[in-house]
């Protein structure tokens, strides 16, 4: 018996660090069987979800657990503190204009952190999905839990911080396939034949290879401007990445064929009229 109250008096002996904190081995233990329970419960749960993941997802969402393991521990290890009676409340108190500083210094990796959670959970973006924010337009390559990777049409690496897709609109291009639709808008003289204009945009757009054949490139006479006849001329690619290309290309066509068959692309010009004419000009 007095053995074992030895033990029991060493468990329950207290040690003090300072006024505020103090500690039992009794303390140290319950603490790590907390923790071992709460290690075993986190990796439970994460087998269960990753059942339901595929290979791709599950790398995506490493470091989103981990950001979530990291808070798991710190909320136990408070509440197991709180409860065997250490004064918690101190410790908050003794440190709270450092977490102030560092709170406001993090505010913003925060929100990314925040951002790329939502990102990962609403799958709004993909790696190959092309994006157009804030007027960059890039392909994605990764996308990590506080910014995301893209490359540029001179490939040239896009770094976004995730609170971007939150605050500003996010476009992405191949949300709904790799095929996007494009156009080339185009104006011609009033004397123009119209329906020559129509047939040589939809021959130009038929030999281009880089344009799709199904769905079929089609004419819209747009309006009657100031100056010109407005045409535009409609059709699908399948590497919308690439269509700033295909629509330069088209451009070219296009001037080379008019100038070719006669077809002015007007300028805009006025008329000045003056009330009282120099004698020169009557």
């Amino acid at each position: 018996m007095n053995l074992i109250n030895k033990i029991l008096e060493f468990f329950n002996h207290q040690f003090s660090i300072g006024k505020s904190v103090s500690f039992t081995p009794k303390t140290i233990l319950i603490i790590l069987l907390v923790f071992i329970l709460t290690s075993f419960f986190l990796k439970l749960f994460r087998k269960i979800i990753y059942r339901t993941l595929s290979n791709d997802a599950k790398t995506k969402f490493k470091s989103v657990f981990s950001f979530f393991n990291y808070f798991i521990y710190i909320i136990v290890l408070l509440i197991t503190l709180q409860n065997i009676g250490a004064d918690v409340t101190a410790i908050f108190a003794a440190s709270a204009a450092l977490l102030v500083g560092v709170g406001l210094a993090l505010q913003t990796f925060i929100q990314d952190i925040i951002s790329g959670i939502f990102i990962l959970v609403d799958q709004s973006v993909h790696v190959g999905d092309i994006i157009e924010v804030e007027g960059q337009v890039g392909k994605v390559e990764n996308i990590k839990l506080r910014t995301t990777r893209a490359v540029t049409r001179e490939n040239k690496v896009l770094i976004i911080p995730n609170h971007k897709f939150l605050i500003s609109t996010l476009f992405n291009w191949t949300e709904n396939g790799v095929i996007t639709k494009e156009s080339v808008a185009v104006g011609v003289a009033y004397d123009s034949d119209i329906d020559q204009v129509t047939s040589i945009l939809l021959q130009l757009a038929n030999e281009n290879k880089s344009i799709l054949e199904n769905p079929k490139p089609f004419v819209i006479f747009e309006d009657f401007g100031d100056n010109a006849l407005h045409f535009q001329i409609f059709f699908a690619v399948n590497s919308s990445f690439e269509s700033n290309i295909v629509k330069s290309d088209m451009r070219y066509s296009i001037f080379r064929a008019f100038q070719k068959e006669g077809i002015q692309i007007p300028f805009p010009q006025r008329t000045i009229s003056f009330l009282n004419p120099p004698k020169a000009l009557q």
